[in-house]
Protein backbone atom coordinates (compact mmCIF):
# COMPACT_ATOMS: atom_id res chain seq x y z
CA UNK A 1 0.00 0.00 0.00
CA UNK A 2 1.11 3.28 -1.30
CA UNK A 3 2.13 5.40 1.94
CA UNK A 4 0.93 8.78 0.26
CA UNK A 5 -2.14 8.34 -0.99
CA UNK A 6 -3.03 6.52 2.37
CA UNK A 7 -1.96 9.53 4.22
CA UNK A 8 -4.03 11.64 1.68
CA UNK A 9 -7.47 9.54 2.24
CA UNK A 10 -7.16 9.30 5.89
CA UNK A 11 -6.10 13.05 6.41
CA UNK A 12 -9.61 14.54 7.21
CA UNK A 13 -10.30 11.98 9.65
CA UNK A 14 -7.53 12.60 11.29
CA UNK A 15 -7.81 16.59 11.20
CA UNK A 16 -11.41 16.15 13.03
CA UNK A 17 -9.59 15.21 16.32
CA UNK A 18 -7.68 18.50 16.08
CA UNK A 19 -11.31 20.39 17.27
CA UNK A 20 -11.78 17.63 19.59
CA UNK A 21 -8.45 18.55 21.26
CA UNK A 22 -8.84 21.79 21.02
CA UNK A 23 -11.69 21.80 22.79
CA UNK A 24 -10.67 19.96 25.52
CA UNK A 25 -7.54 22.32 25.74
CA UNK A 26 -9.43 25.06 25.65
CA UNK A 27 -12.08 24.14 28.48
CA UNK A 28 -9.56 22.98 30.60
CA UNK A 29 -7.45 26.42 30.33
CA UNK A 30 -10.75 28.35 31.18
CA UNK A 31 -11.99 25.95 33.99
CA UNK A 32 -8.28 25.96 35.30
CA UNK A 33 -8.73 29.78 35.51
CA UNK A 34 -12.52 29.58 37.04
CA UNK A 35 -11.15 27.34 39.93
CA UNK A 36 -7.46 28.29 40.16
CA UNK A 37 -7.88 32.67 40.59
CA UNK A 38 -10.44 32.02 43.65
CA UNK A 39 -7.72 29.13 45.43
CA UNK A 40 -4.96 31.23 44.40
CA UNK A 41 -6.65 34.19 46.61
CA UNK A 42 -7.69 31.90 49.26
CA UNK A 43 -4.56 31.23 50.00
CA UNK A 44 -2.80 34.14 50.04
CA UNK A 45 -6.06 36.42 52.04
CA UNK A 46 -7.86 33.91 53.30
CA UNK A 47 -7.77 31.89 56.98
CA UNK A 48 -6.14 28.99 58.04
CA UNK A 49 -10.20 27.07 57.32
CA UNK A 50 -9.85 28.40 53.89
CA UNK A 51 -5.93 27.51 53.02
CA UNK A 52 -6.17 24.20 54.41
CA UNK A 53 -8.97 22.47 52.33
CA UNK A 54 -7.35 24.32 49.12
CA UNK A 55 -3.54 23.31 50.15
CA UNK A 56 -5.47 19.21 50.03
CA UNK A 57 -7.16 19.72 46.82
CA UNK A 58 -3.36 21.04 45.39
CA UNK A 59 -1.60 18.25 46.86
CA UNK A 60 -4.52 15.71 45.82
CA UNK A 61 -4.55 16.75 41.94
CA UNK A 62 -1.27 17.43 41.79
CA UNK A 63 -0.12 14.07 43.87
CA UNK A 64 -1.95 11.59 40.71
CA UNK A 65 -1.03 10.71 36.98
CA UNK A 66 -3.63 12.02 35.25
CA UNK A 67 -4.68 8.51 33.60
CA UNK A 68 -5.63 7.53 37.57
CA UNK A 69 -7.68 10.76 37.56
CA UNK A 70 -9.30 10.12 34.69
CA UNK A 71 -10.24 6.26 35.49
CA UNK A 72 -11.44 7.49 39.15
CA UNK A 73 -14.12 10.03 37.70
CA UNK A 74 -15.13 8.08 34.70
CA UNK A 75 -15.75 4.85 35.70
CA UNK A 76 -16.02 5.80 40.18
CA UNK A 77 -17.13 9.35 40.91
CA UNK A 78 -19.51 11.11 38.36
CA UNK A 79 -20.92 7.11 38.38
CA UNK A 80 -21.35 7.21 42.01
CA UNK A 81 -23.04 10.83 42.18
CA UNK A 82 -25.63 9.89 39.62
CA UNK A 83 -23.85 11.83 36.67
CA UNK A 84 -24.12 10.17 33.52
CA UNK A 85 -21.55 12.27 31.53
CA UNK A 86 -19.47 11.87 28.26
CA UNK A 87 -16.25 10.77 27.75
CA UNK A 88 -15.10 14.24 26.35
CA UNK A 89 -16.97 16.18 29.55
CA UNK A 90 -15.41 13.85 32.09
CA UNK A 91 -12.01 14.63 30.47
CA UNK A 92 -12.28 18.20 29.75
CA UNK A 93 -13.41 18.20 33.59
CA UNK A 94 -10.21 16.31 34.96
CA UNK A 95 -7.79 18.33 32.89
CA UNK A 96 -9.76 21.43 34.27
CA UNK A 97 -9.43 20.28 37.95
CA UNK A 98 -5.99 18.89 37.91
CA UNK A 99 -5.06 22.38 35.85
CA UNK A 100 -6.24 24.38 38.39
CA UNK A 101 -4.50 22.60 41.24
CA UNK A 102 -1.13 23.98 39.30
CA UNK A 103 -2.61 27.15 38.01
CA UNK A 104 -3.77 28.45 41.33
CA UNK A 105 0.00 28.33 42.55
CA UNK A 106 0.97 30.20 39.39
CA UNK A 107 -1.61 33.10 40.16
CA UNK A 108 -0.61 32.74 44.10
CA UNK A 109 3.15 33.08 43.23
CA UNK A 110 1.81 36.55 40.96
CA UNK A 111 -0.07 37.60 43.69
CA UNK A 112 2.47 37.77 46.38
CA UNK A 113 4.89 39.49 43.85
CA UNK A 114 2.56 42.61 44.37
CA UNK A 115 4.48 44.75 46.75
CA UNK A 116 1.90 44.73 50.33
CA UNK A 117 2.69 48.40 50.11
CA UNK A 118 0.13 48.32 47.54
CA UNK A 119 -2.55 47.01 49.68
CA UNK A 120 -1.51 49.03 52.71
CA UNK A 121 -1.79 52.00 50.58
CA UNK A 122 -5.22 50.91 49.17
CA UNK A 123 -6.55 50.27 52.66
CA UNK A 124 -5.34 53.68 53.98
CA UNK A 125 -7.05 55.48 51.49
CA UNK A 126 -10.60 53.94 52.38
CA UNK A 127 -10.69 50.67 50.47
CA UNK A 128 -11.95 47.30 51.68
CA UNK A 129 -9.61 44.67 50.94
CA UNK A 130 -11.46 43.18 48.28
CA UNK A 131 -12.09 45.98 46.30
CA UNK A 132 -8.15 46.67 46.78
CA UNK A 133 -7.36 43.39 45.12
CA UNK A 134 -10.09 43.58 42.56
CA UNK A 135 -8.85 47.12 41.54
CA UNK A 136 -4.87 47.03 42.26
CA UNK A 137 -3.43 43.09 43.31
CA UNK A 138 -5.18 41.40 40.25
CA UNK A 139 -4.28 43.98 37.06
CA UNK A 140 -1.10 43.55 38.09
CA UNK A 141 -0.72 40.24 39.08
CA UNK A 142 -2.22 38.96 36.18
CA UNK A 143 0.43 40.32 33.54
CA UNK A 144 3.05 38.65 36.00
CA UNK A 145 1.25 35.39 35.66
CA UNK A 146 0.70 35.63 31.86
CA UNK A 147 4.12 33.70 31.16
CA UNK A 148 3.73 31.00 33.78
CA UNK A 149 0.46 30.29 32.93
CA UNK A 150 0.81 29.94 29.27
CA UNK A 151 3.08 26.80 29.58
CA UNK A 152 0.02 25.27 31.15
CA UNK A 153 -1.12 25.23 27.15
CA UNK A 154 1.20 22.72 25.94
CA UNK A 155 1.08 20.62 29.35
CA UNK A 156 -2.64 20.09 28.99
CA UNK A 157 -2.41 19.84 24.85
CA UNK A 158 0.32 16.95 25.99
CA UNK A 159 -2.14 15.80 28.56
CA UNK A 160 -5.36 15.41 26.38
CA UNK A 161 -3.71 12.14 24.51
CA UNK A 162 -4.35 10.66 27.46
CA UNK A 163 -8.26 10.75 27.22
CA UNK A 164 -7.83 8.73 24.78
CA UNK A 165 -7.87 6.16 27.86
CA UNK A 166 -11.24 6.66 28.14
CA UNK A 167 -12.42 7.05 24.70
CA UNK A 168 -12.03 11.10 23.84
CA UNK A 169 -11.99 10.95 20.04
CA UNK A 170 -9.23 13.02 20.06
CA UNK A 171 -5.86 13.18 17.97
CA UNK A 172 -4.72 9.83 19.10
CA UNK A 173 -7.53 8.21 19.29
CA UNK A 174 -8.31 8.81 15.88
CA UNK A 175 -4.65 7.83 14.86
CA UNK A 176 -5.05 4.53 16.78
CA UNK A 177 -7.91 3.76 14.82
CA UNK A 178 -6.65 4.34 11.56
CA UNK A 179 -3.77 2.22 12.20
CA UNK A 180 -5.96 -0.76 13.23
CA UNK A 181 -7.98 -0.20 9.92
CA UNK A 182 -4.67 0.06 7.57
CA UNK A 183 -2.37 -1.72 10.12
CA UNK A 184 0.31 0.84 9.26
CA UNK A 185 1.70 2.61 12.27
CA UNK A 186 4.60 4.51 12.22
CA UNK A 187 3.78 7.27 9.11
CA UNK A 188 0.22 7.69 10.97
CA UNK A 189 1.59 8.68 13.97
CA UNK A 190 4.81 10.69 12.75
CA UNK A 191 1.50 12.68 11.06
CA UNK A 192 -0.34 13.18 14.30
CA UNK A 193 2.91 13.73 16.17
CA UNK A 194 3.14 16.47 13.54
CA UNK A 195 -0.41 17.77 13.79
CA UNK A 196 0.46 17.82 17.69
CA UNK A 197 3.88 19.86 17.17
CA UNK A 198 1.81 22.98 15.10
CA UNK A 199 -0.58 22.80 17.75
CA UNK A 200 1.78 23.50 20.61
CA UNK A 201 4.03 25.89 18.54
CA UNK A 202 0.51 27.70 16.84
CA UNK A 203 -0.69 27.98 20.78
CA UNK A 204 2.98 28.90 21.87
CA UNK A 205 2.92 31.82 19.68
CA UNK A 206 -0.39 33.30 20.03
CA UNK A 207 0.43 33.37 23.67
CA UNK A 208 3.94 35.29 23.61
CA UNK A 209 2.27 37.47 21.24
CA UNK A 210 -0.50 38.11 23.91
CA UNK A 211 2.45 38.28 26.64
CA UNK A 212 4.58 41.53 24.99
CA UNK A 213 1.19 43.02 24.21
CA UNK A 214 0.21 43.62 27.93
CA UNK A 215 3.58 42.98 29.22
CA UNK A 216 4.93 45.18 32.42
CA UNK A 217 7.50 47.70 30.98
CA UNK A 218 11.05 46.77 33.06
CA UNK A 219 9.10 43.90 34.81
CA UNK A 220 10.36 40.22 35.03
CA UNK A 221 10.39 38.59 31.54
CA UNK A 222 8.48 41.63 29.93
CA UNK A 223 10.82 43.68 30.22
CA UNK A 224 11.55 45.96 27.68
Amino acid sequence: MELIPLLLDWFPYLLRGIGVTFGLVLSSLALGVIIGLPMALGQVYGSRLVRVPIGIYVWFFRGLPILVLLFLFYFGIFPGLGFDLSAFVVGAVVLGLRGAAYQSQIFRGAIQSVGEGQMVAARSLGMDRLCAVRSIILPQSMRIALPGWSNEYPNILTDSAVCYAIGVAELLTRASQIVAQTYVTMPIYLAAAGIFILMNYGGMKVLHMIERKIAIPGFGSGAM
